[in-house]
């Protein structure tokens, strides 16, 4: 049996795990999902100085007492995952990237977006230091798959995201740790990853290497929600 962190992406708190730990716990497994500084029943605790390295602080506290962990980021939780991963390899037996991946040296989530999305970003955050929860239209190609409870839970439950967890990056060893990886690929298929990394796609070609494994669970970009049994059976 395994031991499970699983840290959710932006707006999210542990509650968006909720059906896939179930299952997991169902099988045997010990699971601890995370709600990270600033979000869901931890929003009292936001401040400008929250950020990636505060993320990374409540992934290792929650890894806390176990020798030996699978790391499960969702999204953008893939920056502190990352950091985690990099800086403490011998914790870890996996580290699984559900539809993200790292992101290279000194890459912050912002800067992975297209330039519309940043622009409407930096205006909504102003001077204040939170990202609203986006509007989760129903019919965007992301959101395949949610039912109208699903819609209703993340709105109800989705909170601002830390500024810091979006502006901030890390930077990453020259040696990445040989730690085995998988990527659950849900909007993208693995063909076309696998062709942008032979492409030789900075974003993508470090995922070339041994350690990294790639299984497709075809929906939206929220599979806790809309496929959450087979996520926890790929797990």
């Amino acid at each position: 049996m395994a031991n499970y962190v699983l840290v959710p992406g932006f707006w999210l708190g542990a509650w968006a795990w909720d059906q896939v730990a179930r299952s997991l716990r169902a099988a045997g497994h010990q699971v601890r999902a995370v709600t990270l500084t600033g979000l869901a029943e931890r929003a009292g605790e936001l401040s400008p100085e929250v950020g990636v390295e505060t993320h990374v602080v409540d992934i290792l506290a929650a890894m806390d007492g176990w020798e030996e962990v699978v790391l499960v980021g969702h999204s953008g939780a893939s920056v502190p995952v990352t950091a985690v991963a990099d800086r403490h390899p011998e914790r870890l037996s996996r580290v699984v990237y559900v539809d993200t991946a790292p992101l290279p040296s000194g890459v912050a989530v912002i800067d992975f977006n297209d330039e519309d999305t940043q622009k409407d970003w930096r205006a909504q955050v102003g001077d204040g230091h939170t990202l609203d929860a986006p509007s989760f239209e129903q019919g965007e190609r992301q959101f395949a798959g949610l039912t109208e409870e699903d819609w209703a839970q993340i709105l109800a439950k989705a909170t601002p995201q830390p500024w810091g967890a979006a502006t901030q990056s890390v930077q990453r060893p020259e040696q990445i740790p040989a730690t085995p990886k998988t990527m659950v690929a849900s909007t993208m298929p693995v063909a076309l990853i696998r062709k942008l990394i032979a492409s030789g796609n900075p974003a993508f070609a470090p995922l070339g290497t041994p350690e990294w494994t790639f299984v497709e669970l075809p929906t939206g970009h929220w599979p806790m929600f809309s496929r959450p049994a087979e996520l926890a059976a790929l797990l």
